[in-house]
């Protein structure tokens, strides 16, 4: 059974709602749902999940690069890009916050499953490995 918390950031409630029954359904315990920017870093603060799925159009003046930003750092929280735009532009300030990943929509429960998984692996690795530097 799948193992992490996720914070969902997407602005279009039925889509969102539809993420975290894959989840949910994957086994992943859904710390919250956020559809703008400063929602999405005011409840990583609150929640500090996991990751976090970040959808790149949001309403509001922040989109997901720059909460995807600011969330990477002030909380070291990876981020995995959800979206329906795979236009050059974007993923170039999308790839600029250091994702770890990066899913097109539509998608299915495989692709979301190993993308996560995928991303929670990178991320303890790297943990990990930064505390054996520090340790030293």
């Amino acid at each position: 059974m799948a193992e992490g918390r996720i914070l969902i950031v997407e602005d279009e409630h039925i889509v969102a709602m539809g993420i975290k029954r894959m989840l949910k359904n994957l086994g992943y315990t859904v710390t919250g749902i956020a559809s703008s920017g400063d929602d999405a870093i005011s409840k990583a603060e609150s929640t500090f999940p996991d990751l976090v799925m970040m959808d790149i159009m949001l309403k509001g003046d922040m989109d997901g690069v720059e909460a995807a930003k600011e969330i990477r750092a002030r909380f070291n929280i990876p981020v995995v890009y959800l979206t329906a735009y795979s236009d050059s532009k974007i993923i170039e300030r999308a790839k600029k916050t250091e994702p770890f990943g990066y899913i097109v929509k539509p998608f299915d429960e495989k692709d979301l499953h190993s993308s996560i998984e995928v991303a929670l692996h990178r991320y303890r690795t790297e943990k990990k490995s930064g505390e054996a530097i520090e340790e030293k």
